[in-house]
């Protein structure tokens, strides 16, 4: 079996010299794969071989069946053909990671709405005569919530700390003096102003801040490094290449059709260094990738436990009645603070409205979301972990990746190594990375590319955030 793999070999590259070493007579095969890949017109091509004096890049001492138009056009093709590739190697990692951000985005905004529900539901059942004019500062504070997790720049202590502050008042007109309605604007400031001197709630405003800050902070954190994941991958699917990347590439991918060698593929080893010098600044990103997915399963773990976004977020209703509770049980000495502090209010009792939140309404849609999505969701953290660590030396190894699956020939039969159809690759091979090529016989480097410096600078951020996290225990 092996001797007819040799005798093969030898055949392939017995037929192949005869086309570059001058007996080639027509140029029909070359045409026919331009016409196929639509490289451009066939007005221009030649049909017979002639003399290549006006190449550039894929100059030979034979007839050639290219033009310096030609070139051109296949100098553009090598580089289309490049991020193609990049971008199929690319594209279930995309996948993979869009999906999770838009489904992670989904899942918390309908925790949001279903915890804002609870506690809605909580003043509706027990406090009915205070529902309405809580509902307001319920609402606030889960948007606020919504606009922390997807990024807005607030502190989760002072939306917190506004919540009840806002609520006090309300509390005050109908559970501490029951009958208190319509108080002025100054004297309802004057609660709100005093709400952090007489704590009215007692301790639950700094429990909920405490929870709402470990639980909120790395699911926003998560997110972030989501949705810059795809920016790395998007970036990197769309790599300026240099003017000595792209001669390369057309060396190694059509210059043999200008020979008639439309069937060879370069040797492994030429195809590495072209393609590792094309791809030395993506190299670099692969010790920050890899710190990023480490991040990434890190958050994850912070996320379970007792300071889990689910738990928190589902259970911030039962603090809020635990602080209405401890309110209510010191109504009389809460009552004669606020009478030192604000004076005796003017009273104007009133019917207080009826619940207007319809609970069958507003739960519509999130019948199938309830505490059993805990699971879920950290079950889908858990996959979603999993599978991108299949990801983690993706950078590293991509350009062997790309030789091995798709461009390179196959071992042991005749290829391309830049100038002839050869049994093997003679020169060195690099390795990956910038200060790899500086012996790179077929691309010059001359350093890093600043779109590169800008994500690699990004996923350090993240890393960093996930540090701080850690270290604070936050």
């Amino acid at each position: 079996m092996g001797a007819k793999s040799l005798c093969l070999g030898a055949l392939v590259l017995l037929l192949l010299r005869a086309a570059a070493a001058g007996e080639l007579r027509s140029c029909e095969d070359a045409r026919k794969v331009f016409r196929l890949r639509q490289l451009g017109p066939l007005r221009g091509f030649p049909q017979t071989p002639r003399a290549g004096v006006d190449l550039q890049v894929c100059s030979s001492k034979n007839p050639t069946c290219c033009t310096k138009k030609m070139e051109e056009r296949y100098q553009a093709a090598a580089k289309q053909d490049i991020q193609q590739v990049l971008q199929t190697s690319s594209a279930m990692l995309k996948f993979l990671i869009s999906r999770n951000a838009a489904a992670f985005q989904e899942t918390f905004e309908m925790l949001i709405k279903l915890a804002e529900n609870y506690t809605s539901t909580l003043f509706c059942n027990t406090h009915r005569n205070m529902a309405v004019e809580a509902a307001t500062h319920v609402q606030e504070f889960f948007t606020d919530i919504g606009l922390f997790i997807f990024g807005t720049d607030i502190s989760t202590e002072d939306f917190v700390n506004r919540f009840f502050d806002t609520l006090f008042p309300v509390v005050y007109s109908h559970m501490i003096n029951p009958g208190l309605r319509d108080v002025s604007l100054e004297y309802a400031e004057c609660l709100r102003m005093a709400t952090r001197d007489i704590r009215p709630f007692g301790n639950v405003p700094k429990i909920v801040a405490r929870q709402m800050g470990r639980s909120l902070l790395p699911s926003r954190t998560f997110l972030q490094a989501l949705n810059l994941g795809i920016e790395v991958i998007n970036t990197t699917d769309h790599l300026h290449f240099s003017k000595d990347c792209s001669r390369a590439l057309l060396r190694m991918q059509y210059c043999p059709h200008c020979q008639g060698l439309t069937l060879s593929k370069p040797c492994m080893g030429y195809c590495l260094n072209v393609v590792r010098g094309c791809l030395a600044n993506m190299a670099e990103v692969d010790l920050h990738w890899q710190g990023y997915i480490q991040s990434l399963e890190e958050l994850s773990s912070a996320m379970h436990g007792t300071y889990d976004i689910e738990h928190v977020l589902l259970n911030f209703h039962s603090l809020v009645n635990d602080a209405l509770v401890q309110a209510h049980i010191n109504g009389p000495e809460l009552s004669e603070q606020v009478n030192k502090i604000c004076g005796p209010p003017v009273r104007k009792p009133t019917q207080s409205p009826g619940c207007s939140f319809d609970q069958n309404k507003d739960n519509q849609g999130l019948k199938m979301f309830s505490r059993d999505s805990e699971e879920t969701l950290a079950n889908r953290r858990k996959e979603f972990i999993g599978h991108l660590r299949l990801y983690r030396a993706f950078y590293g190894g991509l350009a062997d990746q790309l030789c091995a699956n798709e461009l390179a020939a196959a071992d042991g039969l005749p290829c391309w190594n830049g100038e002839d159809v050869v049994r093997s690759y003679t020169h060195r091979v690099v390795g990956s990375g910038i200060k790899a090529q500086s012996g790179n016989p077929e691309v010059k480097v001359k350093g890093t590319d600043p779109v590169i410096s800008q994500i690699i600078d990004k996923l350090k951020h993240i890393i960093q955030l996930q540090e701080l996290h850690a270290a604070f225990k936050i």
